[in-house]
């Protein structure tokens, strides 16, 4: 396995970040991949168009899409019912490109330009009020990537922050 093929296959992937393949997002689908430990059939965002595209790449015959991951995901991107949101920043927690915006006991809402539709934002909403509407488009790919990136830095720096301060009140 080479990291040049893992790069080339994650830049094949609709960079969802959506975990329906089984992964941690679409970086780690892609190493697997590369790895042989997944097969090319297992990206419901990228859908069989995706599945093909991944197939010449790795000089292999195209397959549908596996139904263990559910059907081929067409664009769509998260809104939130303002009006009823309470502000519990759990969807903010959950969206693994930062595209939902606000604070604690506030309103919240998408940047529906960010939004990759991958509806991880949904389960944690203890009030029901986030839904999916139809896109023409998901985000550009390398944003997606790029703002999943941050967000995993963020969130170790955070972690590494917390982990010091505890240590320095021991």
């Amino acid at each position: 396995m080479t990291r040049d093929l893992e790069r080339r296959i994650d830049a094949l992937l609709p960079q969802t970040q959506c975990t329906r393949c089984g992964y941690d997002g679409c970086r780690p689908y892609a190493h697997a991949i590369a790895g042989g430990q997944a097969d090319i059939d297992r990206c419901p965002p990228g859908g069989e168009a995706g599945v093909a595209k991944l197939a010449r790449l790795l000089h292999r015959e195209a397959k549908p899409l596996d139904p263990e991951v559910g059907p081929f995901m067409p664009p769509r991107v998260a809104v939130i019912d303002e009006e009823t949101c309470i502000g519990c920043t759990k969807c903010i927690q959950a969206c693994p490109v930062d595209a939902i915006v606000g604070a604690s006991k506030l309103m919240h809402t998408v940047i529906a330009s960010w939004c990759t539709g991958c509806e991880l934002c949904i389960p944690p909403c203890p009030v029901d009020c986030i839904a999916m509407q139809a896109s023409p488009a998901l985000p550009d790919a390398e944003l997606s990537r790029s703002r999943h990136e941050a967000r995993a830095t963020r969130l170790e720096r955070d972690a590494a922050e917390r982990a010091r301060r505890l240590e320095s009140h021991e």
